[in-house]
């Protein structure tokens, strides 16, 4: 689970008062981002993960949608316009549920569902060019500050960075299922197949 305190190996004899309280203070630091967690190599890695979440949960509110309708916009902004079908496979679930975020998103006007160019039973799904532009407004100044920040390691400090980034990905990859196994389980789910990418009144553009 993202944040999830990482559990120190069990003392040999119970901890003090005294051990305890520092303890839940540093689990609380942790966990709220305050000055406590200082020189807790631990919790400044939980930090990552937790400031991502802040992060996600502001721009949802400005663009005033949900998890996951962000998570539906960030495919469609990052990888262009693609069927409903192709976009739940991304995203892990059910065609009809991919239908639902769909529908919440296109009334608020942050996509439009167009006819496939050659397959006219089916539509493409595309990201607004306004929603767009707001979103990478938010987005564009992180992702600035990021390179830059990559760009100040020299290339000792770049090689010990990413030899530790990549055993933190490891770590969570063994932590987690394949994505296969998620694509499999919303595919199951999904017993109306790919109806979704077909072109209906209800779903047209207006």
């Amino acid at each position: 689970m993202v944040g999830m305190d990482v559990k120190p190996d069990l003392p040999s004899t119970p901890p003090s008062r005294t051990e305890r309280t520092d303890r839940a203070e540093r689990t609380a630091a942790r966990r709220d981002g305050s000055d406590g967690a200082g020189g807790d190599l631990r919790a400044q890695v939980q930090q990552i993960a937790i400031r991502q979440q802040r992060f996600e949960q502001h721009l949802a509110a400005e663009l005033d949608v949900d998890r996951a309708g962000l998570e539906a916009m960030d495919h469609l902004m990052t990888t262009g316009p693609t069927t409903p079908t192709e976009l739940a496979r991304r995203l892990g679930i059910s065609t009809a549920a991919t239908t639902l975020v769909l529908n919440r998103l296109e009334s608020a006007g942050h996509l439009r569902r167009d006819p496939h160019p050659t397959d006219r039973r089916k539509l493409v799904v595309t990201a607004s060019e306004e929603s767009s532009d707001r979103a990478w407004g938010h987005v564009a100044p992180l992702i600035d500050s990021v390179e830059a920040l990559i760009e100040s390691l020299g290339e000792s400090e770049r090689t010990i960075v990413e030899d530790f980034v990549r055993g933190l990905l490891a770590a969570y990859d063994d932590a987690t299922p394949a994505p296969a196994t998620a694509t499999a389980t919303a595919t199951a789910r999904g017993s109306a197949g790919t109806r979704s990418d077909r072109a209906a009144p209800a779903t047209r553009p207006r």
